[in-house]
């Protein structure tokens, strides 16, 4: 049982806890219900949909990586109607809050889905702009402000769920890209997605990865992750979930300091399906060894001097 003191109301909706799993990590969140108790998450970031089935990409998606791992999965996922027709009735059981990361190949495409998605059960819509590991459509969109901001615009006029724009660090200035979004009506921001990275086979001279490059992720990230969110943190004024790399509640606690206001575990439920569980816990008894009385309290409160 999650205490008071993790209690968060993130986008107008209550939570139990400030802590969220990431998309393409947890998978529907059923996958976890023999290891988690679901409605004590803030909310669950189900796998990537598109309007389509994809197939994903062909070759060895995966790879393990020194303190992380690459990935190149390609969006593989039963498409849109499925996820309504079949897997969101059997998830609604779990009483969690169901977050739905889109994909599209234009901003018309993440209109109609933002639209299929406006239904009860669904929390709230995160466009994903910022997948590297897709040959078209999104990486286009999460790396050009003006491209990233129409996306959000198209999404907001679609839906009357809470919009989440997923910000990629593959770009110069974060930012920018942040401040466009926020402009355009976008309601929270996540990040950071990966960051683009490659592995090579000393022995057969190839790449690892059947698409050449994937996404990096992983504690080896969270470096960079904790300073993009710092960074955006000072620029917007809408609420961020952080992520990249946290395993830890101790990792959580410095991107609250950092100025976020829930965080996304991600690649850590690979390695310990409880991993969220004891981050919660660690976070209450952080809390509570600081005389703390809730999670708020840390939001932003990195000191400078």
């Amino acid at each position: 049982m999650t205490s008071s003191r993790l209690n968060t109301t993130l986008l107008g909706i209550p939570m139990k806890s400030p802590v969220m799993t990431s998309s393409g990590t947890f998978g529907f969140g059923e996958e976890f219900a023999d290891f988690l108790n679901l409605d004590e998450l803030g909310g669950v970031f189900v796998k990537g949909t598109t309007l389509l089935p994809r197939r994903g990409n062909d070759g060895v998606r995966i790879a393990e990586t020194p303190a992380g791992m690459l990935n190149c999965i390609g969006l593989e996922n039963p498409g849109v109607d499925v996820f309504l027709n079949e897997t969101l009735p059997r998830i609604a059981k779990y009483n969690m809050n169901i977050f739905v990361n889109i994909s599209g190949g234009s901003a018309e495409e993440y209109g109609i889905l933002a639209e299929k998605l406006d239904v009860d059960g669904v929390a709230g819509i995160e466009l994903n702009v910022s997948c590297p590991n897709v040959k078209d459509g999104g990486i286009i969109f999460g790396t050009d402000p003006k491209a990233a901001a129409s996306v959000v615009r198209e999404a907001k006029k679609h839906t009357s769920k809470p919009v989440i724009l997923k910000l990629s660090p593959n770009v110069t200035d974060i930012t920018e890209i942040a401040k466009a979004c926020e402009d355009a009506g976008a309601d929270a921001l996540s990040l950071i997605n990966t960051l683009m990275g490659m592995a090579i086979d000393i022995k057969t001279w190839k790449p690892v990865l059947g698409n050449i490059t994937g996404g990096l992720s992983g504690p080896c990230v969270k470096p960079v992750a904790l300073r993009l969110v710092w960074q955006t943190a000072q620029a917007v004024n809408i609420p961020i979930i952080g992520q990249g790399g946290i395993s830890t509640a101790e990792d959580a606690v410095e991107f609250f300091l950092a100025g976020a206001s829930a965080v996304s575990v991600g690649t850590a439920n690979f390695v310990d399906p409880y991993a969220t569980a004891k981050i919660i816990q660690g976070l209450d008894e952080y809390l509570e060894k600081n005389n703390l009385s809730n999670i708020s309290e840390l939001v932003g409160k990195l000191k400078m001097d």
